[in-house]
């Protein structure tokens, strides 16, 4: 149900599906569906909780390696990456309904979305910490807000790759989104 209920909302958006059309995509009788969901709000809901738990995991799991911080920054960018490009459908959604700043208020998730997505920003809020104390980087900024501005790097990039996927391709070279941070803009 929840694969049907990704592949339309993906494909014309969560306000131009009915839960009609996600009972025939799924081959599920109409009263199936409302027996594991109330409404469309709450099928969408728990299937941008699940994608999102899924994305949470994938790229906690790939700063988790035993590497160096540049390094854990490194498998967080070819993460997100490849996370992404094997679930399209999801960041054709998560696009289409929030132009990639938060979920959707008419979906209820801004608390529920944050609270998961929570943890990540502050695992890599911490690769920058000690990245700092042990004058690995310099410090710059407050380490949250490093950890926002490369989730925010990585979301431009995907938005782009999304739009034009051949003029915009996401790196494969996880150095062309971080050397953004690492070498800065001004030539010294």
């Amino acid at each position: 149900m929840l694969d049907a209920a990704l592949e339309l909302f993906s494909e014309k958006g969560y306000h131009n599906v009915s839960m009609h059309e996600i009972a025939k995509k799924s081959e599920f009788a109409i009263g199936s569906l409302y027996k594991f969901f109330k409404n469309k709000e709450d099928l969408y809901r728990a299937l941008m909780l699940e994608q999102t738990d899924k994305s949470v995991e994938a790229l906690t799991k790939a700063i988790e390696e035993p590497d160096d911080e540049v390094e854990k920054l490194r498998n967080y960018v070819r993460a997100k990456r490849q996370f992404f490009h094997e679930n399209i459908s999801m960041v054709r959604l998560y696009f289409a309904e929030t132009s990639g700043l938060s979920f959707s208020a008419t979906a209820g998730l801004d608390r529920e979305f944050r609270g998961r997505y929570a943890h990540l920003v502050d695992a890599l809020a911490s690769i920058f910490k000690r990245g700092i104390s042990r004058k690995r980087f310099g410090k710059i900024a407050d380490p949250y807000y490093l950890a926002i501005a490369i989730e925010s790097l990585t979301n431009g990039f995907l938005f782009l790759w999304l739009e034009s996927p051949e003029r915009h391709p996401y790196p494969e070279d996880p150095d062309t989104i971080l050397n953004i941070l690492f070498k800065g803009l001004i030539a010294v």
